[in-house]
């Protein structure tokens, strides 16, 4: 672990962060105060899915959909008027 006084932390910034991508990076203040950096992984987004592999065409995707809401129409019974 690497230890940096704010002074030094300042003035090689982008040291200090690389070496945070390894292990935790001490700073210390004058003060006492001591404060460290570590490395945090960014989330990956949820919309970040893997795709799948498919022969399904869009026309067969769009009929898939329409059954669905013919089912869906046709289990609440034909007099529930629509909105």
């Amino acid at each position: 672990m690497k230890v940096y006084t704010y002074s030094e932390a300042r003035q090689k910034l982008s040291e200090v962060l690389n070496l945070a991508k390894r292990e935790e990076v001490l700073i210390k203040r004058r003060g006492g105060e001591t404060f460290s950096v570590i490395y945090k992984k960014g989330n990956a987004s949820p919309f970040d899915v893997p795709g799948i592999k498919t022969d399904a065409t869009t026309q067969d995707i769009l009929e898939a959909v329409r059954e669905s809401r013919r089912q869906s129409a046709d289990s609440e019974g034909s007099d529930t008027p629509r909105k």
